[in-house]
């Protein structure tokens, strides 16, 4: 099981990044809702301030091989937390391809070109890194780079984790597992500790590349963590 476990680890690193993206100019790094306009007529109604989230991460956040936008991890959690009575909107900054260092890259400038500052930062990045056998210490010091800039803005984190596959040896997993509760702790932000964990096993939640989530499959994930993001808002 444990083998299995890795192997399914590790494809899913292998999708995270599976279509290499360049890094978007400026312009396009501006992230618009989660949700399309057919999707967002069908949101649950709420009362209560609006809680604005930016989402921050690679194919698993820009819903990579997903029928639309509204099927995405974003945007399915926007509807789960609006189910829940918060009156979220996430806008989608997930940039398939992106390594944590070209995540790092445009991390401020879409933090600080939000239309009003988010009241949370969902930050997901490593898998790339991983399939690039990227050193652990760069990971490390870009996710930092990202959770300073969040700092320095005054906006708190919700970090999604990553697992590294045993092929990569223990020396590798000992270097990259620690970086996330590690960081976490340092910067006194919440922690998912793995972010693929609702999926992993379980074939019928995995799009026909055996590597992505299915609409299926982000849902499962959103039910995992919808929790946790809420909890992490500010105020609830």
């Amino acid at each position: 099981m444990y083998r299995l476990v890795s192997l399914l680890v590790l494809a899913a690193m292998v999708g995270a990044c599976s279509r290499s993206a360049p890094i978007p100019e400026p312009a396009a790094t501006l992230a618009g809702p989660a949700t399309d306009a057919a999707a967002a007529a069908d949101l649950p109604p709420v009362m209560g301030p609006e809680r604005r989230i930016l989402a921050v991460g690679d194919s698993l956040f820009a819903g990579y091989g997903l029928a639309s936008p509204a099927e995405s991890y974003p945007a399915r959690l926007e509807t789960a937390l609006r189910a829940r009575g918060i009156n979220a909107r996430i806008s989608n900054a997930g940039v398939s391809g992106d390594t944590s260092g070209a995540g790092a890259e445009r991390f401020a400038f879409v933090l600080r070109n939000q239309p009003r500052k988010p009241d949370l930062v969902l930050i997901e990045f490593g898998g790339n890194d991983i399939l690039r056998a990227l050193p652990p210490e760069q990971t490390r010091a870009n996710l930092d780079r990202m959770l300073a800039a969040a700092r320095a803005e005054g906006v708190p984190v919700l970090l999604m984790g990553m697992l590294a596959p045993p092929n990569l040896g223990p020396d590798y997993k000992a270097k990259f597992e620690p970086i996330y509760p590690a960081l976490a702790k340092q910067y006194g932000a919440r922690l998912v500790p793995f972010f693929l964990a609702p999926v992993i096993g379980k074939p019928d939640l995995i799009q026909a590349d055996h590597i992505h989530p299915n609409a299926r499959g982000v849902d499962e994930i959103v039910a995992v963590t919808a929790d946790q993001v809420a909890a992490a808002l500010p105020g609830q």
